[in-house]
């Protein structure tokens, strides 16, 4: 049986589905099956799907219902473990492609290391290979703290990473949210303390301008804010202050830009409805953070004087008063 579950979620991406499937192919570590989730894909992708599978035993193609990329993710893990005595699972978004040595370089990594997790660089790129030194990929092994801190899209993001299957015993995507890995990926990080990091760009993320993290701001975007919450409140309760500290900062970075849109936005029911509920917010987790003792006003003023313009006005005016006095 396989060793790894390669696991790619397929919707409308007709275009692209050939350059990530073929470059799954040319891996040179072989010993892997392919799980092609057609996620009620509209177009030609369903069919292009069974062609592969045709041509290939390593592939199975599942047909489902549209369901979202969550979903998608989801009905693959299930395969891989009611059909599969595979060991480890990683995922590739199907408009995305990887170096031919992605597989082969996660695999020795966990295998060289001990660790239970490894992960590579990405690079957006338009659709150009990016540089990669074959000689240096060799991974080191870092502080899963660190690491999340230090890199910390690459930290959250569902691919990228080779994962024990057992991890996502108890573990799925949640149904119908936007940014997915930002609820998830933390959960299985954390619960090792080291993890084996390749640091050359092995994993393609194709900038496409149709995605749906490109389109124009919606109250789904919010989705983020209640992800980054439940991760503060996770490295709260679990005393990882230092990545609690750049949650929140994190978290009232985000709520200050959809804050920024929505005011700046030509939508007044928009402003009604989610002004008031993200100043709340931002007023909690400044609290939040003053009681944990993470400084934030000198580095966020932005935010300050973003959400309380009168106040500041007021502070700015006392500072002249203080620094007038003081030269006196």
């Amino acid at each position: 049986m396989p060793k790894i579950s390669v696991i790619v979620p397929v919707y409308n991406v007709e275009k692209y589905l050939n350059r990530c499937v073929d470059s799954i192919l040319m891996q040179t570590f072989t010993d892997f099956e392919l799980i092609l989730v057609d996620d009620g894909s509209p177009d030609n992708c369903g069919k292009i799907c069974d062609e592969y599978a045709e041509k290939d035993e390593r592939i199975h193609v599942i047909h489902k219902e549209n369901g979202g990329l969550s979903d998608a993710r989801n009905v693959g893990i299930d395969w891989a473990f009611a059909k599969s005595n595979s060991e480890w699972i990683t995922f590739i978004d199907s408009d995305d492609w990887i170096h031919p040595r992605y597989l082969e370089t996660l695999y020795d990594a966990v295998k060289s290391t001990g660790c239970e997790i490894s992960i590579c660089a990405y690079e957006e790129t338009t659709g150009d290979n990016p540089e990669v030194d074959e000689s240096q990929l060799e991974a080191d092994i870092v502080n899963t703290e660190d690491f999340f801190c230090e890199h910390n899209v690459n930290a959250v993001i569902a691919v990228c990473k080779l994962y024990k299957k057992e991890d996502f015993k108890d573990i799925r995507y949640p149904v119908g949210k936007l940014h997915e890995d930002e609820y998830t990926t933390y959960k299985i990080l954390f619960k090792y303390e080291k993890i084996a990091f390749a640091n050359q760009p092995l994993y393609y993320y194709y900038t496409n301008s149709e995605s749906i993290m490109r389109s124009e701001w919606t109250p789904k975007r919010m989705d983020s804010i209640e992800a980054i919450e439940n991760q503060a409140n996770f490295f709260s309760l679990n005393n990882y202050q230092k990545a609690l500290e750049y949650s929140v900062k994190y978290l009232l970075n985000n709520l200050a830009k959809h804050y920024k849109i929505i005011v700046n936005n030509n939508n007044s029911e928009q402003k009604k409805q989610y002004l008031p509920e993200i100043k709340s917010k931002i007023t909690r987790y400044l609290k939040f953070a003053e009681d944990r003792g993470i400084s934030i006003f000198s580095d966020y003023i932005y935010i300050y004087e973003l959400v309380y313009p009168k106040r500041m006005k007021l502070y700015w005016y006392w500072q002249a008063v203080k620094r007038k006095f003081t030269k006196e």
